[in-house]
């Protein structure tokens, strides 16, 4: 069981996208270094005043690097605990670190956060050998040596705790960026199926009346029928394996004639306005059901999280070779969803992003939340 969690770790990779630095490293450098300086000019027990400063404000530096380079860093600091422990014990002298040191428990932190499973267990390695000799070389009682143990590697289990909740995050959302996938074949497959069946239909009775046609007529009609017929087989295998009972039942998809009924059965509280502009028909494959699914699930969010809305302005106007719907509320300013996850809002972005669009949501410049959507009339799948 151990060595199955061993190697488990060992395969482990690095946590994706670390931060390079931000304004807080910024901050937290410049009073490292103001108080290393401080120390090293006002606190007269300090013990090879330079070399200490010199570590002090090496030791800052290296902070900058702590999320990209997790291991080498901890490598590098620790590696020069060790060896000042070492001398400590081998000459006798007292610790001389400063105060400002105390920032390398930072250092435990980043590796369990954002290294790899292999750089978790050299660096720890590091980070226990400079605690052990760190005690022998100046040892408080043990009662002070363990509560010092567990302040510096505290932090390890809080970068664990972090990483953890991250890595669930991320299984979460590309949950819902799959449920969205799915959902969309769906409506992909059953609105071009529904027409590749009108065509086989149409095929099969041009077949009927061939005998007063001409020849030529015949041939093209058995064409159409025989690829139709093998596009509906192939799709329905595709499809069908991203159903959960691997049917593939030929219903059209609801699309943009749909949405005034959607807006009727949203109720009076809050009042559902729809405003339909420019050219609707003959839109893409996809993009009416995508519409359609937007908008009710923005609608489903302002009636049920919007505080003291009484109005939802539902508009989708053609422009072009495009389509923009925009769902906005009155209700009271916010700065969040109701559902703090965003599982909707994931959805919707997937939703959009695949078919080529752009999804923006937000509160609004004056009260509520606003949803912005632009989708290409013809489906670009990406």
């Amino acid at each position: 069981m151990v060595r199955n969690a061993v190697r488990s770790l060992l395969r482990e990779p690095r946590a994706p996208d670390p931060p390079r630095r931000v304004w807080r490293d910024w901050v937290l450098l410049g009073g490292l270094l103001l108080a290393a300086v401080l120390e090293g000019v006002f606190r007269e027990d300090v013990v090879w005043r330079p070399v200490a400063v010199v570590f002090a404000v090496a030791t800052a530096f290296a902070l900058l690097w702590r999320r990209t380079h997790p291991l080498q860093v901890v490598v590098g600091v620790f590696s020069a605990v060790i060896l000042s422990n070492f001398v400590v014990l081998i000459s006798g002298t007292e610790p001389f670190g400063l105060y400002s040191m105390i920032c390398v428990v930072l250092l435990p932190y980043s590796l369990l956060r954002w290294g790899s499973g292999r750089e978790v267990l050299i660096g720890l390695a590091f980070v226990v050998v400079a605690l052990v000799l760190g005690t022998a070389a100046d040892f408080p009682g043990w009662g002070e040596a363990v509560a010092g143990g567990m302040f510096l590697l505290s932090p390890a289990a809080l970068g664990h705790a972090a990483r953890y909740r991250r890595t669930a995050r991320l299984r979460e959302l590309d949950q819902v960026r799959l449920r969205e996938r799915e959902q969309l074949a769906r409506e992909l497959h059953d609105t071009v199926a529904h027409h590749v069946s009108a065509i086989v239909i149409r095929a099969q009775a041009g077949q009927a009346v061939a005998p007063t046609r001409p020849e030529a007529a015949i041939d093209a009609l058995a064409i159409i029928e025989a690829e139709g017929t093998r596009t509906l087989a192939e799709m329905r295998t595709m499809v069908g394996l991203l159903r959960d009972d691997g049917t593939a039942a030929l219903v059209p998809q609801p699309g943009v004639a749909d949405l005034e009924r959607l807006a009727r059965s949203a109720g009076d509280r809050p009042r559902v306005e729809l405003e339909l502009s420019g050219d609707l028909d003959d839109l893409g494959p996809g993009v009416g059901a995508a519409i359609y699914r937007i908008a009710q699930e923005s609608i489903t969010n302002a009636v049920r999280h919007a505080r003291q809305a009484t109005r939802v302005d539902v508009r989708l106007t053609s422009y072009g070779d495009s389509l923009r719907l925009t769902v906005r509320d009155d209700g009271e300013p916010t700065s969040a969803p109701g559902n703090s996850l965003g599982y909707g809002l994931a959805g919707m972005t997937e939703r959009a992003t695949l078919l080529g669009g752009t999804f923006a949501a937000g509160p609004s410049a004056d009260r509520g939340w606003s949803v912005d959507v632009v989708l290409p009339r013809t489906a670009v799948r990406r």
